[in-house]
């Protein structure tokens, strides 16, 4: 799973029949410092490092931009949250609100 923030949308003019009225989210994962001190993410830090690769997950949870979110990989995720039928196996699963992460997360 991945910790990551919300920062655009993904629009298409077409798409794949069992995506359609799906809404995809562009995510960033959070970059964590290597060290030991203990790492607080709550919704509304503007000063949180992200990494600059992009992951695009469909949302079925309404996340907006700015918010953290938690997105999983797999077909048996996706299967057990958005159905086996969705073209894609990486899926929003949560809207975070707050994190704490106890020394090095990397």
């Amino acid at each position: 799973m991945i910790l990551g923030k919300v920062v655009g949308s993904v629009w298409g003019g077409k798409e794949a029949a069992r995506l359609a009225g799906r809404k995809l989210v562009k995510v960033r994962a959070v970059q964590f410092p290597p060290s030991p001190a203990p790492v607080e993410v709550n919704s509304g830090d503007a000063d949180v490092s992200l990494k600059q690769s992009l992951l695009v997950a469909v949302d079925e949870l309404g996340a907006g931009i700015g918010e953290y979110v938690l997105v999983a990989h797999g077909s048996r995720v996706r299967d057990l949250t958005i159905g086996a039928d969705v073209p894609t196996k990486v899926v929003v699963i949560a809207i975070v609100d707050s994190c704490h992460v106890e020394g090095d997360a990397t």
